[in-house]
């Protein structure tokens, strides 16, 4: 599924057409997407006005003006795409087919701005994506933010902070970094990509990278810094647009044409003087990809 740079790029890419634009009607076409739609959904959106975007971990908020927020979370195959006037195309290039049918189109933000009318259309084919309406003021007591850790591009994630979380864990890395109470938004191929950037396996166990003072040793200095910068990097190329995932104009982002490790198996090792070959195991039911020779 998107994970937290596709979701932020999505985000980034709504803003310009819908952050201060009236929700002249709300639109669904069906009951439910993985979850019932809120109560009266679209009769307590429409006629609102949207005053801004943002995100937390992987989930979008589109916060309206009477103070709730739309909470959207894209799921496995759920986009957004923006349509004015007339015109039903999609600018961009398109590399890996995605849903234009009509059957899919679940959600449709009808807005208007400055007497400019658009829609914004969320399409899911497999429908395992949702949306519900929260009180802005207690999003902390929404259950899948509760618990949540620092975002990872946030000031708050250091290399102190994640000493405190690794001390005397015999956890492997890989699933440290993937709870979610650790770091929030931190996904699979991300992780899997700032393990090899900082040399680390995915199988170490990460009370390994914190001194008996508590302190964090150089490995964890280096790794806090590896995960912000893998994180704007992937923000910056517009996310990874695996599968489904395309921009909200249309276009796929670039940065999975530069991965070093994730969906790698059987090559060579990308890393500069190493001559390793890039293995895959699963941890968790998940995969994990990385070079057996360069990452200790």
């Amino acid at each position: 599924m998107p994970e937290l740079p596709e979701v932020e790029t999505v985000r980034r890419g709504l803003s310009p057409t819908m952050e201060n634009a009236t929700i002249a009607k709300l639109e669904t076409r069906r009951a439910d997407l993985r979850f019932p739609f809120p109560d009266a959904f679209g009769e307590r959106v429409s006629g609102r006005r949207i005053i801004g975007l943002a995100r937390r971990a992987k989930y979008l908020l589109i916060d309206l003006d009477d103070g709730m927020t739309v909470i959207a979370h894209l799921g496995m195959s759920g986009s957004f795409r923006i349509e004015a006037g007339d015109e039903d195309d999609l600018p961009g290039d398109f590399h890996h087919p995605r849903s234009k049918d009509g059957k899919h189109d679940h959600v449709l933000f009808h807005l208007e701005r400055d007497g400019v009318a658009s829609r914004v259309i969320y399409n899911d084919p497999r429908r395992f994506g949702f949306m519900h309406l929260w009180a802005r003021s207690q999003l902390d007591l929404y259950p899948a933010f509760a618990g949540l850790g620092p975002e990872p591009t946030g000031n708050l994630l250091d290399a102190g902070y994640l000493a405190t979380r690794f001390e005397n864990r015999a956890q492997p890395l890989k699933g440290m970094l993937l709870d979610q109470t650790v770091i929030a938004g931190l996904g699979n191929i991300y992780v899997c990509e700032a393990l090899w950037r900082a040399g680390l396996s995915p199988l170490r166990k990460a009370g390994t990278l914190v001194s008996k003072a508590g302190k964090p040793r150089p490995e964890l200095v280096a790794l806090t810094d590896h995960i912000r910068q893998v994180i704007a990097d992937a923000i910056v190329a517009g996310g990874s647009s695996l599968r489904d995932h395309i921009q909200t104009d249309g276009s796929l982002g670039y940065f999975q044409h530069s991965f070093s490790v994730y969906d790698r198996e059987g090559q060579a090792c990308a890393r500069q003087g190493c001559c390793g070959t890039i293995e895959r195991i699963t941890q968790s039911g998940r995969s994990s990809f990385f070079c057996a020779l360069c990452q200790k």
